[in-house]
């Protein structure tokens, strides 16, 4: 069987990885837009989270074996179309991710000095098309809206000590603009309360303990949290007593907060929670131009957990911030209008994997189950619908009889339209050009940019 998979990221990957090991006979080709693989391990892992990124090694293993191929730069739904790939392979597994942010959908939202927390972090990791974001950093006051492990990402990446950064592959240029930024507050808002955060412990933790930085928690919104929480799932719970903690916690009370807290005095950085608030309107300055606040709708909570809904309560209020990042989730496009797509879910319909009403098309990662979930949360749903590819292969609902081009069809298509792909040993000459680049400046990697950089350093 000769099979394709669109989208070189985790859900890429796994795909890929799964089919590899459970059928020692299939071959996969893996096709990317750009010329570099990995989706977010690359382009979305925080820099200071290096550990984060230890998949790559197994990802370049799968990669290399003999019944896989790697072709970046291809895009496929311009440069080719899901139905010429169907024809040339026997299933096609669309594992393309979610390339779109969601929207707040309020004015003021296009001022200078707003941004999606995707655009600034895709520019701070390099990714192609955010490269020329040039966000203003020149303001006190970020406000992050949105209570997930995206949205402290950032807001840690603003306030982190330059010398932390300094030893990550974070791009040369943002490291630059971190460098002169002013930003010295950072305040992350959710239209609910502090028992529906979405961010985990472990970035929680590492934020508390950002140094030269310090968190402020208002004891008020913790009040009376003992017992909703009593019953809570223990990940919830711990996450829960962590933030109370934070917030009712006088400065000097550590032992070793002598030092950290006339540090801390010194270095007047901080950061905070706010919730139940819904942003409202991006308030303009004088000129109309950028942005100098936002007015928020205070909410209440109808329900409880993780279904409560935030409800407006009619009373407003107004935060001063030069920079809003709207963290509020990643979305998926359609790919090819040969596939079918729920603009309202922003998913391809789909059980297990398998696409309703196509037969041999599959998909695997965000654009199969939304935008949500680590990186093992996509191995498990790759490994999900790879298991529906094996099974299809097996009972005979996919016909293997008829041999198949592979990528034989796909190279003259691709060559009648002018498009050079980029193999997995293109990409490791990138590859050692960056890491060679990195040590150069005593980082682990200098990440180029510019496509048409990676390019011509391959000779295409």
């Amino acid at each position: 069987p000769r099979l394709c998979v669109v989208g070189s990221g985790p859900a890429g990957f796994y795909t890929a990885q799964h089919i590899l090991k459970h059928h020692g006979g299939a071959r996969v080709d893996i096709y990317e837009k750009l010329p570099v693989p990995f989706g977010l391990v690359r382009f979305g892992v925080a820099p200071d989270h290096p550990e984060v990124k230890n998949v790559i090694n197994a990802f370049t293993q799968t990669a290399r074996s003999e019944r896989c191929a790697y072709y970046g730069n291809v895009t496929v739904g311009r440069d080719v179309t899901v139905a010429e790939l169907r024809q040339a392979y026997h299933a096609v597994v669309l594992c393309y991710g979610a390339e779109d942010n969601r929207v707040l959908g309020i004015p003021g939202e296009d001022l200078a000095g707003v941004y999606s927390a995707r655009a600034f972090v895709g520019w701070y990791n390099g990714l192609p098309e955010n490269r020329d974001l040039k966000p203003d950093l020149s303001c006190d006051t970020a406000l992050i809206l949105g209570h997930g492990n995206v949205a402290l990402d950032v807001a840690r990446i603003l306030l982190s000590p330059l010398h932390l950064l300094r030893k990550t592959d974070i791009t040369d240029s943002s490291l630059a603009a971190l460098a002169c930024s002013k930003v010295k507050r950072v305040w992350l808002v959710g239209r609910r309360g502090p028992l529906q955060v979405a961010f985990t412990i472990k970035e929680l933790r590492e934020m508390i303990n950002l140094p030269g930085t310090r968190p402020v928690l208002s004891p008020a919104d913790f009040t009376d949290l003992e017992n909703a929480i009593k019953d809570a799932p223990r990940p919830r719970k711990r996450l829960t007593e962590l933030m109370m903690k934070t917030a009712l916690e006088k400065p000097g009370e550590k032992p070793a907060e002598t030092q950290a807290a006339a540090g801390q005095a010194a270095a007047p950085r901080e950061w905070g929670l706010k919730f139940q608030r819904g942003p409202q309107e991006v308030l303009p300055t004088a000129d109309g131009r950028r942005a100098r606040g936002i007015r928020m709708a205070l909410t209440r909570l109808e329900g409880s957990g993780d279904s409560a809904k935030a409800v407006p309560t009619g009373e407003m209020e107004e935060l001063e911030c030069g920079l809003v990042l709207s963290s509020i989730g990643y979305r998926s496009l359609p790919l090819d209008p040969a596939v079918p797509f729920d603009t309202q879910r922003g998913v391809i319909p789909n059980s297990s994997g398998r696409v309703e009403g196509v037969p041999g098309l599959y998909c695997s990662g965000w654009v199969k189950r939304g935008p949500t979930g680590v990186i093992v949360t996509t191995m498990n749903d790759s490994f999900d619908t790879a298991q529906s590819v094996l099974e299809d292969l097996r009972v005979g609902v996919l016909d293997v009889s008829t041999s198949r081009e592979g990528f034989g069809a796909m190279e003259s298509i691709l060559r009648s339209r002018g498009v050079r792909p980029v193999s997995f040993s293109d990409w490791e000459k990138i590859d050692a050009a960056e890491v060679a680049k990195g040590k150069a400046a005593g980082k682990p990697r200098e990440k180029i940019v510019d496509p048409q950089e990676m390019l011509q350093l391959l000779g295409h």
